[in-house]
């Protein structure tokens, strides 16, 4: 099996995604939300016709929608291959403090970070992480950027190049994880 981390603002769409309370979400930038979830979901079906590949969620839209309202906002080609989220509610902890906020330890470390935790606790052998993140403390480190297919946060998988470079990883590990 293959593990393909995905990240959404930025990669399925432009990082200009707003949430402002009881209104729906809002891109402001050219374009729509998930507009390019059908550009992915055509590589995975061509690369990887038997499903091999699975999708964790690597976004912030799970934490501040849940998991739930987040698959919805996905074409159903890719719900079918998510898996699981690298966050999910039991992460909330309390800090003891009367009427305080939850402390997410997800707040405090980069993506990257993320995802390692992830693949060290689910001993992930194969896997691809799409995300545009990629400067100052969320610049991913040397040795995992092999695992990277890095966006611009104003074109995400629009990129023929960012498509381009996932097709290749992408064909590269699902050869290596049906030779187990």
């Amino acid at each position: 099996m293959v593990i393909l981390f995905l990240d959404l603002d930025g990669v399925l769409h432009a990082d200009s995604v707003y949430k402002l309370p009881k209104k729906p979400l809002e891109l402001r930038a050219d374009g729509s939300l998930m507009m390019y979830a059908p550009v992915l979901e055509a590589i995975l079906d061509e690369h990887d016709p038997a499903g091999l590949c699975r999708i964790v969620l690597s976004t912030s839209w799970v934490r501040f929608l849940g998991f739930s309202q987040t698959m919805k906002k996905l074409t159903p080609g890719l719900r079918r291959r998510v898996v699981g989220a690298t966050w999910h509610s039991e992460m909330k902890k309390s800090d003891g403090q009367p009427y305080s906020r939850p402390i997410d330890p997800f707040d405090r470390i980069p993506r990257w970070q993320q995802v390692e935790w992830y693949v060290n606790r689910h001993k992930v052998n194969c896997w691809l992480a799409i995300d545009d993140l990629h400067s100052g403390a969320q610049a991913w480190p040397d040795d995992l950027r092999q695992h990277l297919i890095l966006t611009d946060g104003t074109k995400g998988l629009g990129c023929p190049s960012a498509q381009s470079e996932l097709r290749l990883k992408l064909k590269a590990l699902l050869a290596e994880a049906t030779r187990f």
